[in-house]
């Protein structure tokens, strides 16, 4: 039981860790929407608090990909290895 207690935690931390590789995406896209944003305000000074305002909304629409990302991870870390050590403990006392 104590392998299978050491099985879970360890696939836990594991998915967490592959969670929060989608943290590199939104730091990226937000990175290429910020230097397109610069090019197009250099280009048409005139349009920049309507660039501006589309860029803003843009990278928070993309900051939720790494929100989501986080909040995965932390269930994972904090809250399924007890849950799967409980439903690995009913089993266990049911055979």
């Amino acid at each position: 039981m104590e392998i299978a207690l050491g099985i879970i935690l360890g696939c836990c931390a594991l998915g967490a860790g592959i969670a929060m590789i989608a943290g590199i995406g939104p730091g990226i896209g937000e990175g290429n929407a910020v230097a397109k944003a610069c090019e197009a305000i250099g280009r048409q000074p005139e349009a920049k608090s309507e660039v501006t305002s589309t860029m803003i909304m843009g990278c928070a629409i993309a900051e939720t990909t790494g929100l989501y990302a986080l909040v995965i991870a932390i269930l994972l870390i904090f809250v399924a290895p007890g849950s799967f050590a409980a439903l690995l403990k009913d089993i266990a006392g049911a055979k």
